[in-house]
């Protein structure tokens, strides 16, 4: 490694403050930069004073053209998704009677998630995002015509219907994070929960229009009607969304590269306790309320005079159920701890499978799918609200990415797993089964894995000093040291702090942390951060919020002696 330059790297400056190299600037270019903190600070409280003033009505969002011209597109695109589902899950009872491919449908539509959110989340914080959402509606409008052509020629089966399905849920892959990532963008962030209580709503309107619209052109015309019109909505999506002229402005660090944004994206989630706590409950939750989901047609089928029209009757059930839940979660929210709130929306779910797996006829099941839609609106809204909560802005898409992977995913374990148990037992055993299931997991998991960590401070702050390097580096890692002298009295509360340090600087994309001890001087710590080059070392500084520099300060609380800790930056030649 080349020697450390011989005067040692300014600390950085507090949120807000200029920077040291400003201090030394002409006094003009120091009155300048003041001026424009001033300025900040005045367009801050300008925004404050208007967010108070803000419409915070819950269809305020709506007022606004551009979203509620994408939240339409949205509907629209769920409607398709839902009625996509159906007439697979409808079409492959034709196919065949065995539970295990009925069920697989449900896995083959969610699979893709699991295998693409990842790189998509990555892709949505890296491309021009209208463009992107708009390639996934024309990538569904193909798929769609597809399916339609092998339907009229007789040349569909069974493998061919999971891959065709498999395709399309590409799309929902694809379209689920750059449009979660869009949404913070449209609307102030005082509206910000009504716009996302809006998607709610979207989502579980199409959960009833979809199937009910399904049901119909299956019962009257046939399932290949359903593809051929989700490839005309989604053609109109896409030309809807090519009407908005969005500016797209390149980063002025370049664009990330693929592997490396994702590798930021998964390193976040991994330090961060909130998510990873935040993602065991999803998974515990979806792998068993799939259960109820995906052998539904089957319990359709079997249900006195049942058929088509029982099964989108059912599945309007569900989506009736949540949008009435929709008006009430906000206030079940503030009465009701998270923990709580989510073990009992596990617990209704748990108990709307049961019974329908002993109704006897529609009327029976359809109350208990109205209560399974209620539960599933109190879980989903919860779990959503929680990861928006804990990511911050510039790797949103990816964490909301991750969210999804972890949701689909476990609906197509789970989805598979209760496919298989009716296939051994009864499709009745199997969601009598999945009900206790379900809450012991909740209860365990929310034991094992506590979430008590407070909400962080994501918003954006000026407080690293970009640093001013003779000669920029074209290649090698970056390395840099933070040197502290601290009280050895006090080392084991140091080593605690340093330990969210590390978890602050992995999460913002460094590639490794440590914490040396001089073993000749004990008073003497050295953190040491790793880089993967110097652009990724400036994007990491770009990255820092409040929260970090409130953490950098406690840091610093810490060094004794009257000059700051020292920074010394370094290029690796290996």
């Amino acid at each position: 490694m080349s020697p450390p330059s011989p005067p040692p790297s300014p600390p950085p400056s507090p949120a807000g403050a200029p920077s040291a190299d400003a201090a030394r600037a002409t006094p003009a270019a120091a009155a300048a930069e003041v001026a424009e903190h001033a300025a900040a600070d005045g367009v801050a409280r300008l925004a404050a004073r208007s967010a108070e003033r803000a419409d915070l009505s819950p269809l305020a969002p709506l007022r606004a053209p551009v979203f509620r011209m994408l939240w339409l597109t949205w509907v629209t695109a769920n409607i398709c998704m839902w009625m996509n589902d159906v007439a697979a899950a409808w079409l492959m009872t034709s196919l065949t009677r065995s539970p295990v491919p009925v069920a697989l449908v449900q896995s083959a539509s969610t699979l893709p998630v699991f295998f693409l959110g990842l790189p998509s989340g990555a892709l949505a914080d890296m491309l021009d995002r209208r463009r992107f959402f708009m390639f996934t509606q024309f990538w569904v409008a193909v798929v769609g015509l597809l399916l339609s052509a092998v339907i009229f020629a007789g040349a569909i089966s069974v493998p061919l219907l999971l891959l065709l399905t498999f395709a399309n849920g590409i799309g929902l892959a694809l379209r689920w994070p750059v449009f979660a990532a869009l949404i913070p963008e449209l609307v102030p962030r005082p509206q910000l929960p009504a716009a996302l209580a809006l998607n709610g709503v979207a989502m579980n309107t199409s959960r009833i229009v979809g199937p009910l619209v399904a049901g119909v052109i299956i019962a009257s015309a046939g399932s290949v009607w359903v593809f051929a019109l989700n490839a005309l909505l989604s053609v109109l999506s896409g030309l809807a969304i090519m009407r908005w002229r969005r500016p797209h402005v390149p980063h002025p660090l370049g664009r990330e590269r693929l592997w490396s944004a994702m590798r930021v994206g998964v390193q976040f989630v991994r330090q961060s306790p909130r998510m990873r706590a935040l993602l065991a409950r999803i998974a515990m939750f979806y792998i068993n309320a799939t259960a109820l989901f995906a052998l539904l047609p089957l319990v359709a089928r079997e249900l006195p005079g049942g058929g088509a029209a029982t099964f989108a009757l059912l599945m309007a059930s569900m989506g009736a159920g949540a949008i009435v839940a929709a008006l009430f979660v906000p206030r079940w929210r503030q009465t009701t701890p998270h923990e709580l709130l989510l073990l009992r929306g596990t617990t209704l779910q748990a108990g709307a499978s049961a019974v329908v797996a002993i109704a006897p006829n529609v009327y029976v099941a359809m109350p208990a799918m109205v209560c399974a839609g209620v539960a599933l609106m109190i879980a989903a809204n919860s779990l959503s609200i929680s990861a928006q909560l804990a990511l911050p802005n510039w790797v949103r898409a990816r964490g909301m990415s991750i969210f999804q992977i972890t949701m689909m995913g476990s609906t197509a374990l789970g989805a598979a797993l209760w496919g298989q148990v009716a296939a051994l037992t009864s499709v009745q055993l199997s969601l009598a089964l999945a009900a206790p299931v379900a809450v012991a997991a909740m209860a365990l998991v929310q034991r094992l894995v506590a979430d008590r960590h407070a909400d962080e401070d994501w918003s954006p702050a000026q407080g690293l000093a970009a640093p001013q390097p003779a000669v920029t580096p074209d290649t090698g890692r970056v390395v840099t040291t933070v040197e502290y002298c601290i009280d050895p009295a006090r080392a084991a509360e140091f080593g605690a702090l340093m330990q969210q340090s590390r978890r602050s600087l992995l999460r913002r994309g460094a590639l490794d942390w440590q914490l040396l001890h001089d073993l000749a001087r004990p008073e003497r710590y050295v953190e040491q951060i790793v880089d993967e080059s110097w652009t990724e070392h400036l994007r990491r500084a770009e990255r820092v919020t409040t929260a970090d520099v409130a953490l950098r300060e406690r840091k610093y609380a810490f060094h004794l002696g009257t000059e700051p800790p020292v920074v010394t930056r370094y290029l690796s030649l290996d």
